[in-house]
């Protein structure tokens, strides 16, 4: 990376770190560590925002889940999406889902900025368990948005204006929950997010030369 482009990136960073600041004021913030074979991305995650998510977390990595899982999903210009599968592209067991607390989070300040970290999910707002992705830009849309009042009701993501039933426009715009933000290693995320993706059997953007998770701890 030039030295122009890490200014660039740090002062990115650093515009993000400034939104986060009451949430990173805490010192007992939990940290997380990522080790991969693209090198090490440390975490920082905020109970304040998303308690039950950073708990469901926690246990994971204290589980040994994300051992041998890959990011599995690279979308440059989107996220990073990993914890989920082994590097022969089988899906390892999960706890039950937890309940989405994108709301909570984005009342306290926390969004899905570049640099933060969030549960993926399925079309169901409450089926996040072990897998996580990591944005690589704004993702503004990905957000919880509050609906006025109405049935149907105005819709916008991505620029897109839509009228929809109120019952569709609530899972539209459930949001998904970031949790924590990479303090350590954007430059590791930089560089997973730029790898060579293919398409494996009914999954797209998957790297050609699995980027692993070798270890996830917790940190001091």
């Amino acid at each position: 990376m030039t030295i122009t482009r890490r200014r660039i990136l740090a002062a990115i960073l650093a515009s993000s770190t400034l939104a986060l600041s009451s949430l990173a004021i805490a010192a007992d913030n939990p940290k997380v560590e990522l080790k991969t074979n693209m090198g090490n991305i440390v975490l920082e995650l905020y109970p304040e925002a998303a308690p039950k998510t950073v708990d469901n977390f926690l246990r994971y990595v204290k589980a040994g889940h994300y051992k041998g899982t890959i990011f599995h999903r690279v979308i440059n210009g989107f996220m990073v999406q990993g914890g989920g599968f082994d590097k022969n592209m089988k899906e390892k067991p999960t706890q039950k889902p937890i309940a989405l607390e994108a709301r909570y989070a984005l009342d306290k300040g926390l969004k899905n900025d570049i640099g933060t970290v969030a549960m993926a999910r399925t079309n169901d707002p409450n089926s996040a368990t072990a897998q996580f992705f990591i944005n690589v830009v704004d993702n503004d849309f990905l957000n919880h948005q509050i609906l006025p009042e109405g049935d149907p009701v105005e819709v916008t993501r991505r620029g897109t204006t839509k009228t929809l039933p109120r019952s569709q426009a609530l899972l539209a715009t459930a949001g998904y929950t970031p949790f924590g933000k990479v303090i350590e290693g954007m430059d590791v995320v930089e560089k997973i997010k730029a790898v060579e993706v293919k398409d494996a059997g009914e999954m797209q953007n998957v790297p050609v030369k699995p980027v692993i998770i070798e270890s996830a701890k917790i940190i001091k």
